[in-house]
């Protein structure tokens, strides 16, 4: 099975976001794709399948912990691979949930097509604040699709600075895939910035993370009466990207980096094979 690494979300190699692609050469069941997932420990892989359309994939996206309905980091981690290994321009991966997302490179730019979502007002305990290391917050919005709770703060210093208590932080809400936190740009380099934390369903946090775009570049839109923005995620290996918000789609660009490639051992593609014939 041809594995890589690849890092997303930079030009520069070990910084982004790292994901694992894989390209099975069959079907492999939900059981063996969160093992190799774990094996791999990234926050998240894709699993690629060539259908009947040439350029046209199927993609599913594990966690170490479970299977991930969108990821933008492996999504663009496969692009860039198929995109080196085949004389194309233009793909489209179909996701679990039947999403179209289009994909279509521009020398070293690769440009991504999500949905855009809608965010709802939120209530969150004090305890959330606390385990965060918050003590004030500007705005509280709920992604139902992402199951995600996003959170606005005054200072881009203070986020980036975030040290998490993540025992407590899961401890403090249930039923949910993660924890945003954002907050406007502190220089003219970019237009707001984000950290993404989510114990729940992954890694404790997610180096760079695309797939939050789908309701954070139209919340950030809305506020700054902008369509065209450029966005930093200030963890600690940093990544970037910019998104334009057109209507019921949003726009990512950014480039990204293959790191290794390789091959999953035989023995265990026999493995995992036997065992979903037997």
């Amino acid at each position: 099975m041809k594995t890589y690494i690849v890092d997303s979300f930079t030009k520069e190699a070990f910084k982004g976001n790292p994901a694992g692609v894989c390209f099975p050469g069959y079907d492999l069941s939900e059981a063996a794709m969160l093992k190799i997932a774990q094996e791999l420990n990234f926050s998240e892989t894709a699993f690629v399948r060539s259908t009947d359309t040439k350029t046209t994939y199927s993609i599913r996206y594990f966690s170490p912990k479970k299977e991930i309905p969108l990821c933008g980091h492996a999504t663009l981690a496969a692009a860039k691979v198929i995109f080196i290994k085949n004389a194309v321009n233009a793909i489209h991966f179909i996701t679990i949930g039947k999403l179209d997302l289009l994909v279509q490179q521009n020398g070293d730019d690769i440009t991504m097509e999500f949905p855009v979502y809608d965010t709802v007002p939120a209530i969150i305990p004090n305890e959330m604040l606390v385990a965060l290391g918050l003590t004030a917050v500007t705005n509280t919005v709920y992604s139902p699709n992402n199951k995600i709770i996003m959170l606005e703060i005054s200072d881009a210093a203070v986020l980036a600075n975030l040290e998490p208590n993540f025992s407590a932080l899961v401890n403090s809400y249930n039923n949910i895939n993660g924890v945003l936190v954002t907050a406007a740009a502190n220089n003219s380099d970019y237009d707001y910035h984000y950290r993404y934390f989510w114990p729940w369903a992954g890694t404790n946090e997610d180096p760079v993370t695309g797939g939050v775009q789908t309701f954070l570049a139209k919340y950030w839109s809305e506020k700054l009466v902008k369509k065209n923005m450029n966005c930093f995620q200030s963890s600690a290996r940093t990544g970037y990207m910019n998104v334009i918000v057109n209507n019921n789609k949003v726009l990512l660009t950014s480039q990204a980096v293959i790191i290794l490639e390789g091959n999953l051992a035989a023995t265990e593609q026999h493995e995992f094979k036997n065992k979903e014939l037997a």
